[in-house]
């Protein structure tokens, strides 16, 4: 056994679920970027205020962020999230607006570790800052949808809600607060004790006796003002006319306390029923104030890559990205033409491998065939004598051929091509 072991929650992400990871990110950039989003880079570690922000009564703040103070005496966090980060850049940096960013990378929460939930988890998101427009919304949308798209997934969902204007949304806990009193005796332990912290929470529930209770519980539509219904109703009419389908879900609520007007969730068919969000998010007019800034709109969504993944595997989508290696250098010379062969080859924007400490000939084409290249390039003594090199076809029944040291590099562009 060895002596030291990654922590509960953590893991090591190995070649070549590394590179699917990498792959992800760059599909998602791919398809961010075309529509102006630039990417930025928020720190790990930020004052814990920023994410107190995120709202005392979620379970991030409250029972999940990993928090200390640091040697210069400063109470500091681990990033549960990073739309409080990116709305902190925001206020810091003071970029135009619209201010249109993607993100990618680790956050940390202290949970329970479960299929596709690790404290240490990486996502990928979009904020947009400075703009108060429903079609934004709509094009916020349409892009999470259009990702999962490129990724060949066709088992999600798209799931949306309003939680209308602050004073809607106001009024709208209050009478939950009422509802969820009038029957506490029905709620579980679990949910009496959400209710008082934040009874729209109670509405996150999965658990059978919660579940009569919410189900005649009030419904945020109710509540709704007419400058918030109107806005919802064009999110509706652009999503419609992008031919993006959804399903209106008025039990929708998110798990942050930031968000109002547009919710909206991502939700894999292949994963169990209580947990088969692969990302989600919404509208967070306020958080820039609550930061020091000035009064700023800001929408935005984070789709977690292990739980997307996993939905992958479910479907059969998105597989691993081939990283053989063109060709591998066999040398039993000395090394030396290995080493001046894989410096050209490589030079020239191959992807090459060769092996090292003078391993014998079996050896070394047993390794280049498990590398997966098309091609060894063999230099033996009598090789390296003539200032010559074998390529030899390992995928197919060509024939090996000999050729000169200033010819090689051609002759392997043209082989692989």
């Amino acid at each position: 056994m060895p002596t030291f072991r990654t922590s509960p929650g953590m893991r090591d992400v190995l070649a070549p679920d590394s590179a699917r990871f990498r792959h992800f990110t760059t599909v998602f950039a791919d398809v961010v970027e075309a529509a102006g989003y630039g990417q930025v880079i928020p720190p790990l570690l930020e004052d814990v205020g920023v994410f107190a922000r995120i709202g005392d009564a979620t379970d991030v703040v409250a029972k999940e962020m990993y928090d200390f103070v640091d040697k210069g005496e400063r109470h500091v966090a681990l990033r549960p999230e990073q739309t409080a980060s990116v709305c902190r850049a925001f206020v810091q940096h003071r970029p135009a607006v619209p201010w249109k960013a993607w993100y990618s990378g680790p956050n940390f929460r202290y949970e329970k570790p479960q299929r596709g939930r690790y404290r240490q988890f990486d996502q990928v998101g979009i904020e947009v800052l400075g703009v108060d427009d429903p079609y934004l919304d709509a094009e916020v949308i349409t892009l999470g949808w259009e990702f999962f798209d490129r990724l060949g997934l066709r088992g999600v969902t798209l799931v949306l809600n309003s939680l209308g204007e602050p004073a809607d949304r106001g009024r709208y806990v209050e009478a939950l607060r009422q509802h969820f009193e009038a029957h506490a005796d029905e709620l579980s332990d679990v949910s009496r004790e959400t209710l008082a912290r934040n009874p729209l929470r109670v509405l996150d529930s999965k658990r059978a006796q919660d579940a009569p209770a919410i189900a005649a519980a009030p419904r945020i539509g109710e509540f709704w003002s007419v400058a918030a219904a109107a806005h919802f109703a064009t999110v509706q009419r652009a999503l419609d006319a992008a031919g993006v389908p959804y399903t209106l879900d008025p039990l929708l609520v998110r798990g942050l306390d930031y968000y109002r007007r547009t919710t909206f969730e991502f939700q894999a068919a292949s994963l169990e029923s209580a947990q088969n969000a692969v990302g989600g998010g919404g509208r967070y007019d306020g958080l820039v104030e609550d930061l020091g800034g000035p009064p700023t709109p800001g929408i935005g969504f984070a789709l977690g890559v292990d739980r997307t993944l996993i939905a992958c595997d479910d479907e059969g989508a998105f597989p691993p990205p081939p990283v053989a290696v063109d060709a591998f250098v066999v040398d039993t010379a000395g090394g030396a033409d290995a080493h001046a062969i894989t410096t050209e080859l490589r030079r020239a924007g191959l992807r090459v491998d060769r092996a090292f400490e003078g391993r014998s000939m079996k050896s070394q084409m047993k390794s280049a065939d498990r590398s997966g290249a098309r091609l060894a390039v063999i230099v033996g003594t009598d090789e390296a004598t003539a200032g010559t090199a074998v390529v030899r076809p390992l995928r197919s029944d060509a024939a090996q051929t000999t050729v000169a040291r200033a010819e090689l590099l051609s002759t392997v562009q043209e082989a692989l091509s």
